[in-house]
């Protein structure tokens, strides 16, 4: 116990992921630093770094989050191919790990019930480039009446008392209490009973925390083992992390992290993944397609509209009363007679073939920034930063449709004295332009 109170009062540890899909030379330097041992491309950074309002940050080619937040998503140990299901997902830390893991295939559905983090949410997805992707904004419970049996892995990564947030906040501590935990314990144990309707007979479920509180971790993981018969505990072995009876807590004065606890549990039987397919979201006409096909024969090929966006995803599941903030893929969208690609499409990980405008370390800076970038072109083009899309809040693909030379600058064109932002919205007058703000770290998420 002394050992765990002083290593309370220490420094938390910072962490950083990269994104397995978007590899650059840039990212190189942070191999050199201490690794992460249970997670892929993970390493330990420094108190003092800037690598949250970098442009590489921007264009999706990490994640910041501390070590313990890494391990649930490693218990899953999720793979291309299957159909996943990250229940409480916000702000997408666990969800683009798995995404990563699943290299673009399979479906990977991510949700979170608040709707100001659920846009979060879909914000990390596309800036990770995830293409088989759908997040949903729904209830655990909505969720397991639409889709019961439908996944071969569930992560229920639950709300909790955050007591592994202690260093990180320390504001935390006098808002904690042992009511407050019990209460989140409660809720906890009703997230897991929706969480184990959504498993595949032989499937996979993992429920983890961010706190250190045993009746929100061992203490439910035990409830859920009486009370879930059809489930059994299934140890996991990673590096550095045994746990042979299926539990595992993070403990900072034993490994480098944060609070962090997960449980594997395997469901008995064997049956395949079952989920319906969706009949509600509307199909883009032969016509919208070949416009779109035309215009960007690189880009994949549109299978839904998701209101006014086309988008590609490879499986939709009955949406059919489930609020869904994203589908797949978005690919773009037909205005009369132009078609305009969406930002979304640039941001995967399957870069289209599509002019790109490389740019220097300084202009790329200026570019995030809102500065101007200057180039001779014609048609769309992608702004890029060593072999990475970059972006910012409201960039899209720029089109620089002028006979004469233009400069493009974060969805704008100035031609000819004029200033006009082009989005896929509406044209307006007047430039806007805001640099991205630093990423904060992402603890217990």
């Amino acid at each position: 116990l002394p050992a765990f109170l002083r290593a309370l009062e220490e420094a938390p540890v910072r962490g950083i992921r990269l994104n397995t899909l978007k590899e650059t030379v840039e990212t190189e330097e942070y191999r050199r630093l201490p690794r992460i041992p249970w997670a892929e491309e993970a390493y330990e950074l420094p108190a003092d770094s800037q690598a949250g309002s970098t442009i590489l940050h921007e264009a999706g080619a990490f994640y910041l989050q501390e070590p313990g937040a890494m391990l649930p998503a490693a218990v899953l140990d999720a793979r291309p191919g299957e159909k996943v299901l990250d229940l409480c997902a916000a702000p997408g830390g666990k969800t683009t790990q798995i995404g990563s893991a699943m290299r673009g295939k399979g479906l990977l559905v991510c949700n979170e019930p608040v709707p100001k983090r659920a846009r979060i949410l879909s914000g990390n997805v596309e800036r990770f480039g995830l293409p088989n992707t759908i997040v949903t904004c729904a209830w655990p419970e909505q969720l397991s009446k639409r889709w019961p049996g439908g996944f071969d892995a569930v992560l229920a990564d639950a709300p909790c008392s955050g007591e592994g947030m202690f260093r990180r906040d320390p504001a935390t501590r006098e808002e904690w209490s042992a009511e407050k935990a019990e209460g989140c314990a409660a809720r906890q144990r009703e997230i897991l009973e929706e969480a184990a309707k959504l498993v595949r007979p032989g499937g996979r479920l993992v429920y983890s925390t961010c706190t250190y509180h045993p009746a929100e971790n061992e203490g439910n993981a035990g409830w859920f083992l009486e009370t879930h018969p059809d489930f059994m505990p299934e140890a996991f072995f990673l590096p550095s992390v045994a746990a042979p009876d299926g539990m595992f807590t993070c403990y900072p004065h034993l490994m480098k992290g944060e609070g962090q606890f997960a449980a594997l549990f395997r469901k008995r039987g064997d049956s395949p993944a079952c989920l319906p397919a969706d009949e509600s979201v509307r199909r883009p006409s032969k016509e919208e397609i070949s416009a779109f096909g035309d215009a960007f024969p690189s880009l994949r090929k549109p299978t839904h509209l998701f209101g006014r966006t086309l988008v590609s995803v490879p499986f939709l599941p009955d949406l059919k009363g489930i609020n869904s903030v994203r589908i797949g893929l978005h690919l773009g969208e037909i205005r009369g007679r132009s078609v305009i690609p969406d930002h979304a499409a640039a941001l995967c990980f399957d870069v289209p073939d599509i002019p790109a405008a490389d740019l220097s370390p300084e202009e790329a800076a200026g570019y995030m920034s809102g500065e101007t970038v200057f180039r001779d072109a014609r048609g769309w083009l992608l702004m890029r930063y060593n072999e990475l899309v970059i972006e910012d809040g409201s960039a899209r693909l720029e089109e620089a449709d002028c006979p004469d030379r233009i400069c493009v600058r974060t969805g704008r064109i100035r031609q000819k004295g004029q200033s006009i932002i082009c989005l896929p919205h509406k044209v307006v007058i007047e430039i806007v332009g805001a640099a991205p703000s630093p990423a904060p770290d992402v603890t217990g998420r």
